[in-house]
């Protein structure tokens, strides 16, 4: 089994989102992840980049850690992606799912993307330690 582990710390700002989905692509593409899962993975990782920047640390920047791990082997792997970040305590996964019975109009704005991480990733927790929150992401292929 070969196993792949990149990590980065970057100011949590939008003008780093291309950094880190770069290294996320990388890494996926080296360790042979299907195209669809990719896709699945990206969007969630940018959802929870995103909500990093939008409120962690709001008004203030600070930074985000983005810590990757891809196991593979012949047809079949996993990945491991792991979020920190020093700001405000924030547990995504407590936040209720939106109801998608109701029509866009009717719908309470937000949680759509961490509903969606939700349903396309195997696993995905959240701790906080150290004073830092920790968002962990899984995918297996």
């Amino acid at each position: 089994m070969e196993e792949i582990e990149r990590s980065i710390e970057v100011e949590a700002t939008l003008e780093q989102l291309d950094y880190v989905m770069g290294l996320l692509e990388e890494t996926l593409e080296e360790a042979g992840c299907p195209m669809k899962n990719s896709m699945l993975i990206a969007v969630s990782v940018e959802e929870l980049y995103v909500n990093v920047v939008s409120y962690a640390y709001t008004p203030n920047i600070g930074n985000c850690k983005i810590r990757v791990h891809a196991e593979c082997e012949e047809e079949h792997g996993s990945v491991r992606i792991e979020l920190r970040d020093k700001g405000i305590p924030f547990n995504p996964w407590l936040r209720e799912d939106p109801d998608t019975t109701l029509s866009a109009e009717e719908r309470q704005i937000g949680g759509l993307g961490i509903f969606m991480t939700k349903k396309n990733m195997d696993r995905y927790d959240y701790q906080y330690a150290d004073g830092e929150n920790i968002v962990t992401i899984e995918k297996d292929w």
